[in-house]
């Protein structure tokens, strides 16, 4: 009668066991506030450039809390992005008929590295309306402006482009140099040169589009000059920017100096007018367009 009742227990316990571990499972402890640790982030050591998006890995480096990071990646979930299959090249004469423009009205060049989108936007009846937007095919680097010869970074900034820098007999079919290092990079100590839009498809710095999409480019750029626009603006930025994507990005090495060119973003927004950019203290200051 003893061991019967010894063997019973002996059952009791494992069950007792078996119903802890299945608890475990479907339940397991969460940790309190104060147990949760905090998990560092190290730059990488290399940084990437998807094909064809110009997406690129994050350069982080900083302290974040388990919520921080769900938080980031939910700021992430936000970005838009221009999917590649929803990207239409509409032809350039088509472009035209549509903005009520032609070959030889001023134009103003916008390029956002994230996305590797050129957007070019055209002079009608006072302001600029969009034109065609044009899907850039290869450019190096990562978010984040150019800092030194040999970086093998496309610079992001406010440059023009006059007749002086054009160059129809370029290696890379056709080229127009960005004017790097302007005044900003200058006051900043940073080197580099050469930097343009081109053709070829490739790039160690610039920004390089196919042969067919370059030649439209130029054309429109080459066009406005001789009909009597001064300069040609070429605004660069990492990405759009509006609200979403600069609080996705709000904790980059380089948010300062974005939110300084989002000050020229957000007055074309608005205005459909190219700023009148300066630089003063080592910052880009942006004002009242002259009209050009």
């Amino acid at each position: 009668m003893t061991r019967a009742w010894l063997i019973l227990g002996d059952i009791l316990v494992t069950l007792l066991l078996l119903v802890s571990f299945i608890l475990f499972y479907l339940h397991p402890p969460q940790p309190s506030v104060e147990e949760i640790t905090r998990v560092n982030i190290h730059p990488l050591e290399q940084n990437f450039t998807l094909p064809a998006t110009g997406l690129t890995l994050p350069e982080m480096n900083y302290t974040v809390t388990v919520e921080d990071l769900m938080r980031m990646a939910q700021e992430a979930n936000k970005t838009a992005f221009v999917p590649i299959e929803t990207f239409r090249d509409v032809p350039l004469e088509e472009a035209l008929a549509l903005a009520e423009a032609k070959v030889g009205y001023p134009v103003f060049i916008r390029i956002f590295k994230r996305e590797a989108l050129l957007e070019v936007w055209i002079k009608v009846e006072g302001t600029y309306r969009f034109l065609k937007a044009y899907r850039i095919c290869a450019y190096s680097g990562k978010l984040g402006p150019k800092l030194k010869e040999g970086d093998r970074q496309a610079p992001e900034g406010f440059y023009s482009v006059n007749s002086g820098r054009l160059n129809p007999n370029s290696k890379f079919h056709l080229s127009f140099n960005l004017g790097y290092p302007n005044a900003y990079d200058r006051a900043h100590g940073r080197t580099g040169s050469y930097l343009m839009v081109h053709g070829n498809c490739v790039s160690i710095g610039c920004y390089a589009m196919t042969d067919d999409k370059i030649e439209e480019i130029y054309r429109l750029v080459e066009e406005a000059l001789k009909e009597g626009q001064r300069s040609v603006q070429v605004h660069i930025y990492p990405f759009q920017m509006n609200a979403e994507n600069m609080a996705a990005y709000s904790h980059y090495r380089w948010y300062d100096f974005w939110e300084n060119l989002k000050e020229g973003y957000d007055y074309f927004e608005a205005e459909h007018l190219p700023p009148k950019i300066t630089v003063e203290n080592k910052r880009y200051v942006v004002s009242e367009s002259d009209g050009s």
